[in-house]
């Protein structure tokens, strides 16, 4: 049988498209990998652990010979049994919508992007589970339908088994389009390998994207909507190389990170930065920082108004000033307060006694604040609590940044006792500490500013020094796109006000 030939995606126009319906593979054709390992890594690492993504590495050489040598469905079999077999469901539902997208987002191809996007009717059908990539799809992209293949559940967990028709390749993708558009024929198809033939005979035009290992992907700002939360320790896409290296560094990388972990506790904070430098850990500090606040002459401390980051700006703030500044806290783990190599207050939550403890604070000295109320990875800054700038006008904006080569040190569906360990375990990670000038007294509220005036100026002025967008998401945005809840956590018991602990802070 002569084998079909279809012309290239770059024949194909986008104009005037709004009325059709596209059908598009996603691996290759919308995504630029032709190889789906990435994504079932991140889901096995995510909710399996290292143990479950050396699985999943360890069974990876018989899926390629499957998938090459009998067939792509016998492969993609293997792939799902090694990554969800016995995992809860909604697990892999909870990776698919807060860590996959960002991966998936900064892989799509621009041609097939280009014409996906110009159609009215948008579908993708691929070999894929359905529950891994319709979050994303649907959510990110703006597609209407998704065909993709079922796994088998049992008491809501996975078996590592598919549904029938099996692993949609082939055949079993031209059958589910007939299902689903009926008689109704798809405009345009888009496949990048033979095995999608069938389906694409089914389209009116078919078109073929061909492997380009070199495309530039496409650029966030031309997706529907950005992408401004996620969540994941994994900062690279885990190829097979990666995530052997991921599993072989984890080891080192927590030694490592336990001892510049020491570091900090045990040594005055004047050291701390000399020994983190030996250590690998760079710190880059700029601006001019005020002087302490003098409390036997009567001076009030100052606050810092600081960028969230991680778990660890206040520290880091404290190691660019050579000494310990307190910090208040909305909601830490118990690992974090017991590591913490600085003081910290809990707030209450309400606003009156959190306003009292706030003013107590800076009447002993200098205080941290990080107002955002929680961390956010991308250029953004979210929303500004106002209560900070009813309670003094000594107020200094202070632009906290950190790079990382392979763990983030923030999380929103695990154990938060792990960030600052996540952060550390990185080989060489940085962090840049930015003093701005001090809040001249015209623009606080002690001037007839409003709380809320001050907040959002020094909000600008931080997003400004970081090359940053300000936002109105707050804390809750955050937790309900990527927990599917508001991120309130149950009140414990006060600690003493002079126990140690780590920072999450919110005012």
């Amino acid at each position: 049988m002569a084998k079909t030939t279809f012309p290239t995606v770059d024949k194909c126009t986008s104009i005037g498209r709004e009325q059709h319906a596209v059908v598009a593979d996603m691996d290759g054709t919308s995504l630029r990998d032709r190889s789906s390992f990435p994504y079932f890594a991140l889901v096995a690492f995510e909710v399996g652990g290292i143990l479950r993504l050396l699985f999943l590495l360890l069974a990876t050489p018989l899926a390629g010979l499957l998938y090459y040598f009998v067939s792509e469905s016998a492969g993609i079999q293997v792939l799902i049994f090694a990554t969800f077999s016995g995992m809860r469901v909604s697990d892999i539902e909870s990776v698919a919508r807060a860590v996959l997208p960002k991966f998936y987002s900064s892989d799509l191809h621009p041609e097939t992007w280009r014409v996906f996007s110009a159609c009215g009717k948008r579908c993708v059908l691929t070999a894929n589970p359905t529950i891994m990539v319709e979050a994303f799809l649907k959510d990110v992209l703006g597609a209407d339908l998704v065909l993709g293949t079922k796994i088998a559940t049992y008491k809501g967990r996975a078996t590592g088994l598919v549904c029938k028709p099996g692993v949609l390749v082939g055949k079993n993708k031209a059958d589910a389009l007939e299902k689903a558009f009926g008689e109704t024929q798809p405009d345009i198809g888009l496949g990048d390998r033979d095995t999608d033939t069938p389906f694409m005979l089914l389209c009116k035009e078919a078109f073929i994207v061909p492997p380009q290992p070199k495309v530039k992907p496409v650029i966030m700002d031309k997706l529907p909507k950005p992408i401004i939360f996620h969540d994941g320790h994994l900062v690279q896409k885990p190829t097979p190389l990666m995530a052997l290296l991921t599993i072989l560094w984890i080891p080192i990388g927590f030694l490592l990170a336990c001892l510049r972990m020491a570091v900090g506790a045990l040594l005055p904070m004047s050291l701390v930065y000399y020994a983190l430098m030996a250590l690998g850990v760079h710190v880059t500090i700029k601006g001019t920082p005020p002087p302490q606040a003098k409390k036997s002459i009567g001076q009030s401390g100052v606050l810092f108004i600081c960028s969230h980051r991680t778990l660890l700006d206040p520290i880091f703030l404290s190691i660019a000033l050579s000494r310990a500044i307190p910090a208040v806290t909305y909601s830490i783990s118990l690992l974090s307060e017991i590591i913490s190599p600085i003081k910290t207050v809990r707030l209450s939550r309400d606003r009156a006694k959190d306003a009292f403890i706030i003013k107590k604070l800076l009447e002993e000295g200098d205080l941290a604040i990080c107002p955002e109320g929680t961390t956010c990875r991308e250029p953004f800054l979210l929303r500004f609590s106002a209560l900070f700038a009813e309670l003094t006008d000594q107020l200094v904006p202070v632009a906290m940044v950190n790079r990382m080569s392979m763990f983030h040190g923030t999380t929103t569906r695990g154990w938060k006792g792990m960030d600052p360990f996540y952060f550390l375990m990185n080989p060489s990670p940085a962090y840049e500490v930015t003093f701005l000038n001090k809040l001249p007294l015209e623009l606080t509220c002690t001037c007839g500013k409003s709380s809320h005036e001050v907040a959002n100026y020094i909000q600008r002025v931080i997003a400004a020094t970081l090359s940053y967008e300000c936002t109105n998401f707050t804390r809750k945005d955050k937790y309900r796109a990527l927990a599917g809840n508001d991120g309130t956590v149950v009140e414990k018991p006060l600690l003493k006000a002079n126990k140690v602990r780590g920072c999450n802070s919110r005012a």
